[in-house]
Order: C-alpha cells, then structure tokens, then sequence
C-alpha cells in the first residue's frame, strides 16, 4: 500500500498545480454530460474522499464492514458545492488527499483482503477499495482535464 499512496501524492501534487490554474468563473461552466462543472466534480471528489477515509479507517478496527451507498447527485446539491468557492474547494481536496495517502500507507499487510459490502453491491476486499479509490480519482481527474 506504501506504493499507491506514493502514486496519490504525485496524482495530487500534479494535479493541484492545474486546478489552481482554473479560473473561479472557469470552474462554474458546466464540463461533463449531465451538466456538472468542475466545483461539482471536486465536490465529489471531496465526498469520495470522506467516504473512503471512513473505510480504511473503519476496516483497520472490524474484521468485515458493510459500508452504505452513495446518492453522488444528491450529496453534490445538499452541499451547494456550485456555490462554495473554488479555492476552498481545491485545497480541501488536495489536503484530504494527501492525509488519504497516509492513511493507505498504513493499512495492514492482513487487513488487505477483508470483505468490505458498500451499499447492494458485492462484497470487496479492502485492498479493491483503495485501489479504486485511486482509480476513481483519476478517471474524474481526467474527466475536467488536469491529468
């Protein structure tokens, strides 16, 4: 896990230098089909971060967790993540994630492959999770095109 915590900092480091070149009035138009702009992407983001930190978190101290779904429209418009500003939303982000790197970076050699049920879906084991998680962050990262 030490390498893909490793692999998280440079995604973030790389990726933080981009999106402080968006404009705030550039972060508001809308990028993705379905009309999500990149606050709303970030908002996301912020929200798979808090999700997941609560996984790796919670799987370090349980022999097997089941984990609720995630409404994504639903957290996006509660927070008003269109109208939070865009500084504040990037380094929350890019903050979160590199605390995310150091909690991966400790998750056990034996807590790898316990199950982990997030919502209706199969079970999982927990090294899937972050490996996803990474995997997640890049495909959106890549989405609004800063990696």
């Amino acid at each position: 896990m030490k390498e893909l915590a490793a692999r998280l900092l440079e995604i973030v480091d790389g990726a933080e230098l981009r999106l402080i070149a968006v404009s705030a009035s550039e972060s508001l138009v809308p990028v993705l089909r379905g009309g999500w702009s990149r606050r709303q992407v970030m908002g996301h983001l912020i929200d798979s971060a808090s999700n997941n930190h609560q996984r790796f978190v919670r799987a370090m101290l349980a022999d097997a967790l089941e984990f609720p779904g995630y409404d994504q429209a639903g957290n996006v418009r509660v927070q008003a993540v269109q109208e939070a500003g865009w500084e504040l939303l990037v380094s929350l982000w890019a903050s979160y994630n590199r605390y995310l790197a150091h909690v991966i970076g400790q998750l056990p050699e034996d807590k790898l492959d316990m199950s982990c049920r997030i919502g209706n879906g199969e079970p999982v084991t927990l090294r899937f999770v972050a490996v996803d998680y990474v995997e997640h962050l890049m495909h959106h990262l890549g989405q609004i095109g800063v990696v």
